[in-house]
C-alpha cells in the first residue's frame, strides 16, 4: 500500500509499505494492505512504518489519518527530529 506522511511544512515520507502503526486518539492501531476505509484523529506519538525488511519510526505531534483504496495519508501537525537508529 502507498503511505504519505505530510506536515504543513513538508512531505516527510512517501512510498510503498507493508504496514503502519499509528497513535490514535482512542489508542494505537495498525493498518495493513487492503484495510477498510478509515478516518481517525492522532495524538502525539510514534508512527512506525514497516516495508522491504526495514522499520522506520517518526515522532508526530498530533494530526489525522485517512485510509482509502490502499492509500494511507497521515497529516501531522508537526514532527520531531529523527533520532539515529542504534
Amino acid at each position: 500500500m502507498n503511505l504519505e506522511i505530510l506536515t504543513p511544512d513538508k512531505k516527510v515520507f512517501e512510498g510503498e509499505v507493508n504496514s503502519v502503526s499509528l497513535p490514535g486518539t482512542m489508542g494505537s492501531f495498525e493498518v495493513l494492505n487492503h484495510h477498510a476505509p478509515l478516518i481517525s484523529t492522532l495524538e502525539d506519538g510514534k508512527v512506525t512504518v514497516r516495508g522491504s525488511g526495514k522499520e522506520e519510526v517518526y515522532l508526530i505531534q498530533g494530526g489525522v489519518v485517512e485510509v482509502l483504496n490502499n492509500k494511507v495519508m497521515v497529516l501531522a501537525e508537526g514532527i520531531a527530529p529523527r533520532q539515529p537508529q542504534q
